[in-house]
């Protein structure tokens, strides 16, 4: 019971952070002038055209991820116009940024409740931190459920933003590079780097580099989080 419990915590913070990812690709690529995702229905907090897109992504993958190894992994996809992105390539950019802007929003948003919920006498920070104690509750019951809901939600999207944001293909990272390097330069690199041999290479190397960028990037937030905690 505890099991179906802590699934039903993670799975509708997993597709709402997964979905409100993709809507945000979907909307900045409107903005841009491409049209792709939107007359696909991906430009939508509404999660059934991400899931349709996406079955084994956003339903299989996860359910299956979270009963064999209590972790949910998964993904869905914007669909874009690839001939759009190379005649717009800074367009396309921050429709790339955009995705793992929009989880950082939510770390945001769960910081802030944290901070709201400890100031209202009902949550507090824990001993020692974990991915679903980021806060816990001063008193059981529906405040305990509560903790695990914003700890899960800060730490699965601060896990989307630095694992996105890795600039290794097919990640939004390689895709932000028109914003950070000289139109020509921006252009050899990416188109280096989007050999599918490189797409590959670039899934198998990011899995590696997460963990090592991941610890410090959460102890530094969890240090922001609590001012003077120490965390470590």
């Amino acid at each position: 019971m505890e099991t179906i419990a802590l699934f039903l915590l993670w799975y509708p913070v997993f597709l709402f952070s997964t979905t409100l990812h993709e809507a945000a690709h979907a909307y900045v690529a409107k903005l841009g002038g491409d049209l792709t995702a939107y007359k696909g229905g991906q430009v939508s907090l509404n999660p059934l055209p991400h899931i349709r897109r996406e079955v084994f992504g956003t339903v299989i993958v996860p359910v299956a991820s979270f009963f064999l190894g209590r972790w949910m992994f998964g993904w869905a996809s914007t669909p874009y116009d690839p001939a759009w992105a190379e005649r717009n390539p800074r367009k396309a950019a921050w429709m790339s940024l955009a995705g793992p802007a929009a989880n950082l929003s939510l770390v945001i948003a769960a910081g802030l409740l944290i901070r709201i919920g400890i100031w209202i006498g009902v949550l507090a920070a824990p001993q020692k931190a974990s991915f679903i104690e980021i806060a816990v509750a001063v008193d059981d019951g529906v405040w305990k459920g509560l903790a695990v809901l914003l700890s899960v939600t800060f730490s699965l999207n601060l896990i989307l933003v630095a694992f996105n944001l890795l600039p290794l293909p097919p990640l939004d990272g390689s895709g932000v590079l028109p914003l950070l390097l000289p139109p020509a330069t921006a252009k050899r690199v990416r188109d280096f780097l989007h050999q599918p041999t490189f797409v590959l290479i670039g899934m198998v190397v990011a899995w590696q580099a997460i963990s090592p960028v991941l610890y410090p990037l959460q102890r530094a937030a969890l240090n922001l989080l609590y001012p003077g905690a120490g965390y470590h």
